[in-house]
């Protein structure tokens, strides 16, 4: 049978999301969890690879098992053999035509800017810190010329191995709420890099240092090496994964609550 799985986890203590054979991943411990529930080895495929220190929230992940489990044994069992900093939220059994990566419509990212400044300490490796004062509205005006369909070719990574730059940005916001500024991002699929190459053209734009068109004009560029810096991964969370309603996965997490 094939299963899912919503998987949230710290990504701070990992080398990112897939396994490697030097530092430790999250992919390498969700299958050794899964693999004592199941009582044999087994892959897991995940809706979309995150960084070194990037969060999930709302990460989703598939495999294929004979072993008869329920689910709740998935989820518990899997649980109770995961380290501190990952856990599984909901375990249910798919048709064999559902992938996690490849069924998705749309992936959701937040962004979180800690805008003060004094440096985070309880918030030290799950937000970015910006101590400039940064202007709110006026990111946000400039984030929508990053709505639609556009090669993003100046805002992912040089070594990114998409086949193509092009990417549809459904919904882009950025507002302030106190001392934090929440950047929210939906695309139908993000390439490498693409979101905190966004967030630090805007935080340049949000500080004075460029104009409130230079985020369109990074754009029409095409050219990665003439874009922004890339912010840190810390604040970076994968929110939420859409899939057709047929599949009937549950509602996506609301993620870390701000004021």
């Amino acid at each position: 049978m094939r299963f899912a799985l919503g998987v949230e986890y710290d990504g701070s203590g990992f080398s990112g999301w897939q396994r490697q054979g030097h530092t430790l991943g999250v992919q390498q411990c969700v299958e050794e969890a899964l693999a004592r529930v199941a009582d044999h080895p087994l892959n897991v495929q995940c809706a979309g690879r995150t960084d070194a220190g990037v969060h999930a929230v709302g990460q989703v992940i598939h495999f294929d098992s004979e072993a008869p489990r329920r689910d709740r044994a998935w989820l518990l069992g899997g649980n109770a053999n995961l380290p501190p900093g990952i856990s599984f939220t909901w375990a249910m059994p798919v048709s064999d035509g559902f992938h996690a990566r490849y069924s998705a419509t749309a992936r959701r990212y937040r962004y979180l800017i800690l805008n003060r400044p004094a440096r985070p300490g309880v918030m030290a490796r799950r937000v970015s810190w910006e101590k400039r004062a940064l202007d709110a509205e006026r990111m946000q005006r400039a984030a929508q010329a990053l709505l639609g369909e556009h090669d993003f070719s100046s805002y992912r990574a040089q070594g990114c191995q998409s086949r193509t730059p092009m990417r549809c940005v459904q919904e882009i916001s950025l507002e302030r709420r106190g001392d934090y500024l929440v950047l929210e991002i939906e695309a139908n699929a993000f390439l490498h890099h693409m979101v905190r190459n966004i967030a630090g053209v805007l935080i340049d734009i949000g500080a004075g240092l460029r104009p409130e068109g230079w985020a369109a004009e990074v754009l029409e560029l095409r050219d990665r090496a003439l874009g922004g810096v890339t912010a840190p991964p810390f604040g970076l969370y994968l929110m939420a994964v859409r899939y057709p309603p047929e599949f009937g996965l549950p509602a996506a997490p609301t993620g870390p609550l701000l004021p």
